[in-house]
């Protein structure tokens, strides 16, 4: 792994950790500043509005202005919204904000701004892995580790949002912003911007409905929407099923995710780079066992159950995800990779829009209610990945972008320029019969 993809995850495990320190906190956080489930609910929905509606953005942004100035842009607005937002849960805790106003300001704050920064970083940084990566394994590796530093940063979320919430609920919303601000620093001053003629002016847009990547999005918006229909409401679980009150409810919250984030962390650090699967096989592989986790959830038999649940969820998904973002980039060519990242990014951020206040809402009516919907869904993934011909008929067409006897690779790319005014890859135009046949299959 070079330096500066090094780098480039550690900006993204920055921003995912500030991202996952403020979910221990958000279920009592809500009750204490009077707001209902749904209206946070709607507030992480329009968060996830965002993303749907600016990730293609910035997806297609990251190779027309380059990464570095779309991740500087992303970490500024990030650090500052969330700074305003933590005052803003003081004056609601004080009861100087409080009603529609203090839900208007959340949804604009925690729900439109951030939202719109932490649409940028995905994108930005899938893109940058497929385009510095020649083959398939390396790719899923490099895809996986993306995936990796978010389970890391969901352990690590979860414990520093734990551990400080027992000391006050405001304490992680003050510490969010210099973890962010600590991530602008990496990506302002440390991350290297690649030459300017790497960069391609108009990228390729894909559309969903594209047949070469349409079963891979099917499938991750059903793992997304499974779990967006639980995570959001672990916090209630928690503090509903074992009678806790709101400091302890965040500690308690904060060891849950950190067991999901340890099966995830472990999959995709361990399982995914060791195993050498195909994404056909990782989605296989980890939907069965991320629906056993979905399964343990539903019963109310306490603390332990819980663990196990969360667990084996983030095994399942920890496993499958690399398989959904690494499929498809497999299956495009180098102009259209930001467009895809940012598909992708959109994709996982539709689920969240549909789910929070779907899952509060069910929540509402009867507790178990969203876990048996998260798991019927994921029971359909399991068998879409199964019995769907994309995923049995894989081939990969990246090996087969550059001519024969070329000397350019797109792992050289950030240090050999391409031909100036050149708005695609050298070796693309042989590879477009071999990218329309697969789209054909």
């Amino acid at each position: 792994m070079t330096p500066q993809i090094s780098l480039l995850l550690s900006a993204v495990f920055l921003v995912f950790l500030a991202h996952t320190a403020i979910s221990p906190i958000i279920a009592p956080l809500s009750r204490e500043v009077g707001l209902a489930e749904w209206q946070i609910g709607v507030t992480i929905s329009a968060s996830a509005s965002m993303v749907v509606l600016t990730s293609q953005f910035w997806g297609r942004r990251s190779q027309s202005w380059g990464r570095k100035p779309v991740l500087t842009a992303a970490f500024a607005v990030a650090t500052s919204t969330m700074a305003v937002f933590a005052l803003l849960a003081y004056l609601g805790m004080a009861g100087v904000v409080t009603g529609w106003v203090l839900f208007l300001l959340f949804v604009v704050l925690r729900g439109f701004g951030f939202g719109t920064a932490l649409a940028a970083v995905p994108p930005t940084a899938q893109a940058y892995i497929a385009d510095v990566t020649s083959d398939a394994a390396t790719r899923i590796k490099g895809m996986a580790g993306v995936g990796a530093v978010q389970g890391v940063a969901m352990i690590g979320g979860a414990v520093v949002g734990g551990v400080l919430a027992a000391f006050g609920l405001l304490i992680p919303l003050i510490v969010t912003p210099f973890l962010l601000a600590a991530g602008l620093y990496v990506v302002r001053f440390r991350l290297r911007a690649e030459p300017a003629t790497t960069l391609i002016k108009r990228p390729a847009t894909i559309r969903p409905h594209d047949r070469r990547v349409l079963p891979f999005l099917i499938t991750g918006f059903g793992m997304f929407t499974a779990l967006g229909f639980v995570q959001i409401i672990t916090g209630f679980i928690v503090q509903d099923r074992l009678n806790l009150d709101g400091e302890m409810t965040g500690l308690v919250t904060g060891g849950t995710l950190l067991a999901m984030g340890i099966g995830m962390s472990f999959s995709q650090s361990v399982i995914v780079p060791r195993s050498g699967w195909s994404p056909p096989t990782l989605l296989r592989v980890g939907t069965p066992v991320a629906l056993v986790g979905f399964l343990l959830l539903i019963p109310d038999i306490g603390l332990v159950p819980i663990l196990l649940a969360v667990l084996f969820t983030g095994l399942g998904l920890g496993t499958a995800v690399p398989g959904f973002t690494a499929g498809p980039s497999l299956l495009v060519r180098r102009e259209e990779q930001g467009s895809l990242a940012g598909l992708i990014g959109a994709t996982n951020g539709l689920t969240f829009v549909i789910a929070p206040t779907s899952s509060t809402a069910l929540y509402s009516v009867w507790p178990p209610l969203p876990i048996v919907t998260g798991a019927t869904l994921m029971a359909a993934v399991v068998v879409l990945a199964w019995v769907h011909p994309r995923f049995k008929q894989f081939t990969p067409i990246m090996e087969s972008t550059l001519p024969a006897g070329s000397d350019w690779s797109p792992a050289a790319s950030l240090d050999q320029p391409v031909r100036p005014g050149s708005t695609t890859s050298p070796g693309s135009a042989p590879a477009k019969s071999v990218i329309e046949k697969s789209a054909n299959c």
